[in-house]
């Protein structure tokens, strides 16, 4: 309970750290950080560059006593500027350190891959308006587009952006992107393809129906935008999305009692969010909501258990220690407080099995330090709250398992790299 009560005062009260000495990212003034940033920002004259970014993490789980030691992930983005109009840029992710052929170096315990985080052209039509084609991160949220391990406080990425907002999220499309004269604002609109509800999965929101680009039906599209407003210290956005999750043709959609179409069985996403940097303290605060009217048909045809609704919000504040030394160097101590539940509310008939466990609380405090704005040493503390697990849904536990505990608490240790 006191978990809870500290998690809603944070919440409410505080922001978040976003390297205090940096300013925000807008199409008229980039935060030149790496390759890739000045590729976006046509800084470059480079026809061909190389960046990339990485982290390796630590992490101790006190209730099961076990300790995981992982390079999460290594990413090489490689972009081309064929002129001043047009460039390329991709990006290859390997997640995990390590990915096996079938029947090998079985019992790892993590799963990993190779990804294609990004591969679109970029289309520049004047200073302030341009378009991409291919697969790229749409303008959701604050992480999905600025989640190199040196823009975030934390060893791990917020949980209601893993988890409500499925960061990094990337889907094959087309996109228009750009800012006022005349006003401190931005603006992105995108027609993407939609997700495969097949793939959802109770306890990871609508993440595992992400089609990456890996062979992604297209029957049914989806449409993102977002609206960024900035004001002396101030930075606010508001993102939505609405798009189908049925890609099937309508025959196979029809045995399965579930609706396609362009849009059909849709998935609402609202998100809006605030970000302040002056003097050494900085912040951010983020809300989300997602429905998902037609969850009982989909629970019926995959014989699932998907909440019709969800929502998440988190809040951080944060304080560099070396602010006032006028170097590059940065201390930054934060907290962070999250909320989210995966279950919020449930499909009426059929009715779905509520699971307390995906209501969930986290408080994060750490420190971030980066001797240049490229390199972050990273530690912190997480405190987990959760509700009561459900017993309807445990079935045939490992004969080892622990006994479900409602609180726990994690020890991070992060090394991070970008260039």
């Amino acid at each position: 309970m006191k978990l809870i009560l500290a998690a809603t005062g944070l919440l409410f009260f505080s922001f978040t750290t976003v390297s205090s000495k940096a300013q925000f990212r807008t199409n008229a003034q980039n935060l030149v950080l790496t390759n890739e940033d000045s590729l976006n920002a046509g800084y470059t004259k480079n026809k061909t560059v190389i960046s990339g970014y990485g982290n390796a993490n630590y992490q101790r789980n006190f209730y099961q006593q076990q300790s995981i030691a992982s390079l999460e992930r290594v990413v090489l983005f490689v972009g081309h500027r064929f002129n001043d109009k047009i460039s390329l840029f991709t990006e290859m992710e390997l997640e995990n350190a390590f990915v096996a052929s079938s029947g090998e170096e079985e019992g790892h315990g993590t799963e990993a891959e190779i990804a294609m985080e990004q591969a679109f052209l970029k289309f520049n039509l004047n200073p302030r308006q341009y378009i991409v084609a291919g697969l790229f991160l749409p303008r959701i949220g604050i992480l999905n587009e600025n989640h190199l391990p040196v823009n975030f406080n934390g060893v791990e990425r917020p949980m209601v952006e893993q988890l409500v907002i499925p960061a990094t999220w990337r889907e094959i499309g087309v996109g228009f992107y750009g800012s006022m004269n005349s006003l401190p604002l931005n603006y992105s609109i995108a027609l993407i393809n939609g997700l495969n509800s097949a793939n959802f999965q109770h306890g990871t929101g609508f993440a595992d129906g992400r089609q990456q680009g890996s062979s992604a039906f297209a029957n049914n599209l989806a449409v993102t935008a977002a609206i960024q407003y900035s004001i002396s210290d101030f930075k606010f956005q508001v993102s939505g999305y609405t798009g189908g999750t049925v890609g099937l043709n309508q025959r196979s959609a029809d045995s399965l009692g579930l609706d396609n179409g362009a849009f059909g069985t849709p998935l609402y996403l609202g998100e809006a969010d605030i970000q302040y940097a002056k003097n050494g303290f900085s912040g951010k605060a983020l809300g989300v909501y997602v429905a998902y009217p037609d969850a009982d048909k989909i629970n019926v045809a995959y014989a699932k258990n998907i909440g019709s609704g969800m929502y998440g919000a988190y809040a951080e504040i944060g304080f560099d220690w070396l602010y006032k030394k006028h170097n590059t160097a940065q201390l930054i101590s934060f907290v962070r407080a999250e909320m989210l539940d995966l279950n919020s509310s449930l499909p009426a008939e059929p009715k779905g099995i509520y699971d307390g466990t995906e209501k969930q609380t986290h408080i994060i405090a750490g420190f971030s330090y980066l001797p240049i704005q490229n390199v972050v040493i990273k530690a912190d503390v997480r405190l987990m709250h959760t509700g009561p697990q459900n017993p309807a849904l445990v079935i045939n536990p490992p004969p080892n398992a622990l006994p479900y505990q409602q609180e726990n608490q994690f020890l991070n240790l992060s090394v991070g790299y970008s260039f």
